[in-house]
């Protein structure tokens, strides 16, 4: 067993031996929750509709393992979120989100296009070409995406994988790769993998250059390392997150470079549009004008992202998120029968993607324009965080709600983008910084906090 594992193990005991499940939510903690269920309307559960509109089937005994038969993801681990009323420790959104991200399986989303859900924070697209699939983001882990090329194959006709898709330079959609092709196939030419511009480049920045930090940072965002539980791990906004398994990646074959690109694979027309410095630094969506599918990647699921990671980032763009938005609606919107993405279930009928997608691109764009708005009157960060608030038409809407990214953050992440880190204000311009103690036998100091 790895030290990775081991540590893994230990800190899921020690939660075990904390009882974590054992305190009870204070009293300002339920009248926080319950107050929510009054603001938001809990009435419309077309989502419900939605996310089980197309399934097929799942695996049956909920678990993915490893070859030595450690679990990479045990389904049966969130059978709390049967009930339907959240407990008193758990937001009444967060919770909705959590039973909704529980769904999973096959899916079909229009003629010939599939997806497997609720394997992984991710999903996982399979396209069926004239001769073979054409794959797209292959989730995080081997073993997660092999499990879902399986559960596909139970129900639909074998044929070999001739393109994968990487729609962005995050690892929950590339990691699981070698579960779906080899390097052999990628090697001898009957498998190409195609990218946006900067695809390595991107991932490699991300997951090398600063990839320590954001390791250590990550576990505080997802919480791998806690155990499932009504107060402990619930959801992670866009999904259910993995707790161990095997990453791997191989390399674009292509690239697309152009604002937008048509190309056929395996005799389908695929529109590429290419969308750098939103969600991800390289990033694209698709329309496949053959069933009007439109696919947009992560820069519209349902919740609100962020425009700076809890775990560190790239401050994102929310203008130029915003712009790459309207543009997929004005070109393939307006056509369109259905909008997919690679989290969470798509949306069906034009009337209704208009309303998505118009919702998507209004809340990047008016958390940007009005965040700089307030900072031009001299506010800061921190006050602009506290005193800008949505319209109702955004408040109110379910898929722009904060699950995975917040209102606040983001504020602070747009002022971040165009202002930086000082806030004007001369006795924040060279702080005090936390007491710098020179550790032993070392040329590295060690920082401690002063209370």
């Amino acid at each position: 067993m790895s030290t990775l594992q081991q540590n893994r193990n230990k800190n899921y005991q020690s939660a075990e031996d904390a009882d974590i499940s054992s305190k009870p939510a204070t009293q300002a903690t339920k009248a926080a929750n319950r107050q929510w269920l009054s603001r938001l309307p809990f009435s419309d559960t077309r989502d419900f509709d939605l996310a089980t509109r197309g399934f097929i089937g799942t695996i049956h005994d909920g678990i993915i393992q490893k070859s030595d038969g450690t679990e990479v993801v045990n389904l049966n681990d969130y059978d709390f979120l049967d009930d339907e009323t959240a407990p008193d420790s758990v937001h009444p959104s967060l919770w909705r989100q959590a039973r909704l991200n529980r769904i999973n399986g096959l899916f079909q989303v229009t003629e010939r296009i599939y997806q497997v859900r609720g394997f992984d924070i991710a999903n996982i697209t399979f396209i069926e070409g004239d001769e073979g699939l054409i794959v797209v983001d292959p989730l995080t882990t081997v073993e997660a995406a092999s499990a879902a090329i399986d559960l596909y194959f139970r129900y639909r006709p074998r044929k070999p994988v001739t393109t994968v898709i990487y729609t962005h330079s995050h690892v929950d959609h590339f990691g699981g790769v070698l579960g779906i092709v080899s390097e052999e196939e990628v090697h001898s030419g009957s498998v190409r993998i195609i990218a946006p511009a900067g695809f390595l480049n991107e991932t490699v920045s991300e997951n090398v250059l600063a990839g320590p930090a954001m390791a250590r940072r990550s576990l505080y965002q997802f919480g791998q390392q806690l155990p499932a539980g009504v107060r402990s791990t619930i959801d992670a906004g866009l999904g259910k997150v993995s707790r161990s398994g095997t990453i791997s990646l191989l390399p674009p074959t292509q690239e697309i470079s152009q604002k937008i690109e048509t190309h056929v694979f395996d005799g389908i027309e695929i529109v590429f549009q290419l969308t750098p410095e939103s969600e991800a630094p390289a990033e694209l969506h698709f329309y496949l004008p053959q069933w009007k599918a439109l696919n947009l990647a992560e820069n519209a699921t349902h919740t609100l992202h962020n425009l700076l990671p809890l775990r560190g980032a790239k401050v994102r763009d929310a203008k130029a998120w915003s712009e790459y938005l309207n543009l997929a609606l004005e070109r393939f919107g307006r056509e369109a029968e259905v909008v997919f993405a690679q989290h969470h279930w798509p949306v069906w009928g034009n009337a209704s993607i208009l309303d998505y997608l118009g919702k998507q691109r209004d809340i990047y764009k008016y958390i940007h324009d009005q965040t700089l708005r307030q900072a031009n009157q001299g506010y800061t960060a921190p006050e602009i965080a506290e005193i800008l608030t949505l319209p109702s038409e955004l408040e109110q809407e379910w898929s722009v709600r904060g699950l995975y990214g917040s209102v606040k953050h983001n504020i602070k992440a747009v002022y971040q983008r165009y202002l930086g880190w000082y806030d004007g204000n001369p006795a924040n311009l060279d702080p005090l910084p936390r007491q710098i103690q020179q550790k032993s036998g070392s040329s590295m100091p060690e920082e401690v906090t002063v209370y």
